[in-house]
């Protein structure tokens, strides 16, 4: 456990070092590394796990100032640089694959392959645009309140009947997220600019795609139009009643057909 100075933040990462192929995992928005813990400990170490705390979220310690995702990408690149890593694995899930894709746009020379989790191309629902600006709002006025915060957890995790645990896990560290750290990290996540088929379809890395059916908040057929525009695609995950936080809740599930990839077209 580390932190650097890049770009005015001080990022806090995580690197199980050692010599093999280097991963670097980009979490889910209101998550932070530590959603891959189960990831993380199945691939090292055959694989050089780096896991970063992106702007606003974990112990990153973050300047305050608006950002948008191609911030959280030139954060990755300057992470990389201080390790000395050319060429890395993009292991992101939601907001941590549309940084991702973006990513892979702007340097394709630095990227090897990409697990893709939970993840869409871009906003273009008006609705779907209001109801987080509703939520961004009325947590910047009231803070983490159990009425916005049940929903969320609903959305991202699952009911709590079954996902109790993963309440448990998360409720604390979501009561602490004060109302100028949602409001600035929405706006990165609701701001991304709209991207085309047409910038995604030079995207010629390997790409494995991971998925939960039960996901009300990003459809399974909004990941399928992503994963079909990759001209290299090897392989799509779908999870029977996971949501969003595939997989951190149903890592049983997901975890071998990522080993299985990276594998295959990363360790190779």
């Amino acid at each position: 456990m580390a932190t650097v100075k890049i770009n005015g933040q001080e990022l806090y990462f995580e690197d199980s070092g050692g010599s093999g192929p280097p991963l670097l995992f980009l979490h889910g928005f209101l998550f932070d590394h530590t959603m891959f813990k189960s990831q993380v400990g199945m691939l090292t170490p055959d694989y050089r796990c780096i896991q970063l705390d992106t702007r606003g979220f974990g112990q990153t310690v973050w300047d305050g100032e608006a950002f948008d995702l191609y911030d959280v990408v030139s954060d990755c690149i300057g992470l990389l640089d201080h390790l000395g890593i050319e060429k890395v694995t993009l292991m992101g899930m939601s907001q941590g694959a549309y940084a991702s894709v973006r990513f892979a746009i702007r340097h394709p020379e630095r990227l090897k392959a990409m697990v893709l989790m939970s993840t869409r191309m871009d906003i273009t629902s008006q609705e779907f645009n209001d109801n987080y600006k509703t939520l961004r709002d009325a947590w910047r006025e009231n803070g983490p309140q159990d009425f916005l915060m049940e929903p969320l957890m609903n959305l991202l995790i699952g009911n709590q009947e079954e996902f109790g645990d993963y309440w448990e896990m998360w409720q604390p560290k979501w009561e602490n997220f004060d109302g100028e750290h949602m409001y600035h990290t929405m706006n990165a996540l609701l701001a991304r600019n709209i991207l085309s088929d047409d910038d995604v379809r030079p995207i010629d890395v390997p790409v494995l795609s991971v998925h939960g059916l039960d996901d009300l908040g990003t459809p399974v057929g909004l990941a399928d139009h992503l994963y079909d525009l990759f001209p290299n695609g090897k392989g799509k995950v779908r999870v029977e009643g996971a949501a969003h936080a595939v997989t951190m809740t149903h890592a049983e599930v997901v975890n071998p057909p990522i080993k299985e990839f990276l594998d295959m077209y990363v360790k190779a």
